[in-house]
This record gives structure tokens, C-alpha cells and sequence, in this order.
């Protein structure tokens, strides 16, 4: 049975569901990018996923593992950004987040991993690139920062580039979240730069799942959803799009 909403609006072109928990929502939206899978998986006998990593995809993951019937020996899974000069053995690497939040538990086709200590930037840049070329995401699920950002790119974004993926500096406040959300003891401890999918690149794929939940990005969400679209709220784009729909639970829609 679908999960269903409490309440449902429309921002500009986008759809937003509020539910009444955060486990709600993620159960929703796994069952929404489950559908994507299988209509690209009829169409053309394989898929390709974006994914996003943190604290905040937690209840989504979850769910989205213990869904029944994906065909995931027929999914490409990519996910969005990594830490420059970071080992995929580090405890907040997002590789390693993506091996024991998902793919480790259902086996997909393929996990291709961005690789945050190449000696070879540009090389890494240029591969992941082509490996998104190669298999074009049917979906792209993402979250929102504390500060708007989306992936890695913190305000102002950059929202013309034609450009895949490049390598960001990440701002005090993104900096500050990961510190708060448990992955490193100190603001120094957390790297002052990464790889990440740029905001077009993000955009690209016919689905954009947007899961946002928790009361500490509820500024951002009023932001997103009720201030300018401007760079510098990056996830205010997302309302211009007609094809992105959020995910919303009670505590991040609190201030709308």
C-alpha cells in the first residue's frame, strides 16, 4: 500500500508531500523511485540512480532496501559528491556510507564510486563523467543542506555550468553540519573541499526526488520553497522544475 501524506501543495512547478514522520516519508519515496526503476528497467532492460548520503537519508535508505521486487542485478548505482583527498575507508567517506547503507545489502549491477583520494583530479573528473554518459541516471534523489546547498554545491552555486562534475570549496556552515551530524570531532577535522556533481548535472536525470526530513533544515526548506530562487539558496532551483518532487515529514516543514 502507498504511503500517503498528510498534506500535499505545489510550489511554482513542484510538488511537495508532507508526512508525519520522518519514517513515512522515506517509505514514500522509496516507493516512488522503486516505480522509476521499474518503468526504466520495462523500457530498456536496466536503470541508473543518483543518491545522496548523510543523516538525513537514513529512513529513506532503510526502507528502500527492505522494498521487495526491484530488480537491483539491473540497477547502476552513482552517487553525488566525496570529500577531496578522502579514503573510501574513512568512517565519513560516502562511498563507504553507500557500501553499508545500500549496495552492500541488495547487490545492484554496478556501484560506481567517486574516488576523493585520486592523485589524478582531473582524470577522476573526466571518468565520472563519462561513466554518467554512459549509463544517464533515470533519477537523481537528493537532499538539502543547512545551508540550501544540493550535493556539495554550497551558496552561491553555480547554476549554468555545463560542467558534470567538479571540485567545490565547501563553506564554515556545510562544514559545521557534518561536524553536527556526527562525522568528525571538530570543524578542522573536516576537509575544506570536495568532488561533487554540479547543480545542472543534478537536475539532468526525468526524476528528481528531493528527501527532507528533520527539524534542522527547516530554515532551508523555507527558504527554498518560500524565498527567491537565487544562487544563494541553491535549492530553490528545484521549484522551477516540474519533474522534482519534495519530501517533506511535520518537523522540516514546521516554518512553511
Amino acid at each position: 500500500m502507498t504511503t500517503q501524506p498528510i498534506r500535499t501543495l505545489t510550489v511554482d512547478q513542484m510538488p511537495v508531500h508532507i508526512f508525519a514522520s520522518n519514517e513515512a516519508l522515506g517509505a514514500r519515496a522509496a516507493e516512488d523511485l522503486a516505480q522509476i526503476l521499474a518503468q526504466a528497467i520495462a523500457a530498456r532492460g536496466t536503470a541508473s540512480v543518483i543518491l545522496a548520503t548523510g543523516n538525513s537519508q537514513l529512513s529513506f535508505m532503510q526502507a528502500l532496501r527492505a522494498l521487495p521486487g526491484i530488480e537491483w542485478g539491473k540497477i547502476v548505482v552513482f552517487h553525488m559528491d566525496e570529500y577531496l583527498g578522502m579514503t573510501d575507508q574513512h568512517p565519513a567517506s560516502f562511498p563507504k556510507y553507500i557500501r553499508e547503507k545500500l549496495t552492500d545489502h541488495v547487490q545492484p549491477k554496478a556501484f560506481y564510486p567517486i574516488r576523493g583520494d585520486t592523485d589524478d583530479v582531473a582524470g577522476e573528473l573526466a571518468r565520472y563523467t563519462a561513466l554518467l554518459d554512459e549509463y544517464p541516471a533515470d533519477a537523481c534523489v537528493l537532499g538539502i543542506g543547512e545551508n540550501g546547498h544540493l550535493a556539495f554545491n554550497d551558496p552561491p552555486a553555480d547554476f549554468e555550468t555545463t560542467e558534470i562534475i567538479h571540485v567545490v570549496d565547501l563553506d564554515e556552515k556545510c562544514r559545521l553540519q557534518q561536524v553536527g551530524e556526527g562525522h568528525f570531532a571538530t570543524l578542522d577535522d573536516v576537509p575544506t573541499q570536495a568532488l561533487s556533481l554540479t547543480v545542472p548535472a543534478l537536475l539532468q536525470p526525468a526524476h528528481v526526488l528531493a528527501v527532507v526530513p528533520e527539524q534542522r533544515k527547516a530554515e532551508a526548506v523555507r527558504a527554498a520553497l518560500q524565498g527567491p530562487v537565487s544562487p544563494n539558496c541553491p535549492a530553490s532551483i528545484l521549484r522551477t522544475k516540474p519533474y522534482v518532487t519534495t519530501y517533506l515529514d511535520q518537523d522540516s516543514a514546521s516554518l512553511l
